[in-house]
């Protein structure tokens, strides 16, 4: 097997490498996947594959996790979130994270009182109850969005809590950022 491989025939993309075919993949392992699995998605070896792994897990990107005698990878959610949190910060002010965090609750309490329901799951359920095929969808993205405001919310309010705190540490002052 050659170490590169084209990127669907298009001659203006350079090939990815065994190493960065991996590494793509393994950013988006959605749930746990072994070496081999990596390795068959990325048309590399499992020795390869498993390389690149580990190295994902040294730098904290993955976490290795041993299940039935099993090797399994996976993205590392509480360092990703660590990260997102970091960039928030950096990005933001602390008002900008504030009215981004108001401007969220603001859109939920409008599907709550539109729709009579308390959560995504309470909205898809009443999709049962409307026979509007624009409607249904209409609700279903609704439902999408609101889930994904739900993700947020918690990494959005960490971000504010700690921004001082995280600042202080960044060695950025305050009253620099803008």
């Amino acid at each position: 097997m050659p170490d590169d491989t084209g990127t669907d025939g298009d001659p203006n993309v350079p090939p990815m490498t065994r190493g960065e075919r991996v590494r793509a993949a393994a950013r988006t392992l959605r749930k746990p996947r072994t070496a081999s699995w990596v390795a068959g998605e990325t048309e590399t070896t499992t020795k390869t594959a498993q390389k690149y792994l580990e190295q994902l897990v040294e730098d904290s990107v993955l976490r290795r996790v041993e299940r039935g005698g099993q090797t399994l990878y996976c993205v590392d959610h509480l360092i990703a979130t660590y990260r997102e949190v970091a960039t928030l910060q950096r990005e933001h002010d602390r008002e900008e994270l504030a009215d981004t965090l108001e401007s969220m609750q603001a859109r939920v309490a409008e599907w709550e009182a539109e729709y009579d329901a308390e959560s995504p799951g309470e909205l898809l359920a009443s999709i049962a109850d409307v026979d509007d095929p624009e409607e249904v969808e209409v609700r279903r993205e609704t439902a999408r969005e609101w889930e994904h405001l739900a993700d947020r919310f918690p990494v959005v309010t960490a971000a504010l809590k700690e921004y001082d705190w995280a600042t202080d540490r960044d060695g950025i002052p305050a009253d620099s950022r803008s």
